[in-house]
């Protein structure tokens, strides 16, 4: 289980300017199915490497529904080759589990509570319709640095991210999101 200052503790130790990648379940895990996808990924970031060059990384369940993965740049940086690898290793985790964690079309939101997740275009909608604006907590997970993670610059108001741009001008009070 992890709470809100969670992200704050993320990944102790990797740099703050560690590279991320944020990925959302589609769908609660169990405690259970939590536990043997991070045990999944913790095995295969302990073999994961690029031109034959261990990668110094780590991972984080946060919110039980986004799984955090973070490689130290300054140690090894990641290669194409070994992001593909990571990838077919989460697709392969997507089937074993039945849940969808690579797709970034997606838009994460907090809702009465809830995280909820769903298309741009029906995050557009919600906009129009009043349910959602400009201070609605959206989760942005194209932060790329641990840092900004740890700063809580992940979870923070739609009008101070991209998810502005969905917004069509509600709730957006004067402010811009930052560049």
């Amino acid at each position: 289980m992890s709470g809100p200052s969670d992200e704050r503790r993320a990944l102790p130790d990797l740099p703050e300017d560690a590279r991320i990648w944020i990925f959302g379940a589609d769908r609660l895990l169990s405690g259970s199915e939590a536990s043997r996808l991070s045990d999944s990924v913790g095995r295969f970031l302990e073999g994961w490497a690029a031109h034959g060059q261990e990668l110094a990384a780590g991972h984080e369940w946060l919110h039980d529904r986004f799984l955090v993965i973070a490689v130290d740049e300054r140690r090894a940086p990641p290669s194409g080759c070994s992001i593909d690898a990571l990838v077919r290793h989460l697709r392969q985790l997507e089937r074993e589990f039945g849940v969808e964690l690579v797709d970034g079309s997606a838009v994460w939101f907090r809702s009465d509570g809830e995280i909820r997740r769903v298309g741009r275009e029906k995050f557009r909608q919600l906009a129009a319709e009043g349910t959602v604006d400009g201070d609605s907590v959206v989760f942005d997970l194209t932060v790329q640095r641990l840092g900004e993670l740890r700063a809580g610059r992940w979870e923070l108001p739609a009008r101070a991210s991209w998810h502005a741009r969905l917004l069509g001008g509600r709730g957006d009070r004067g402010l811009t999101p930052p560049a």
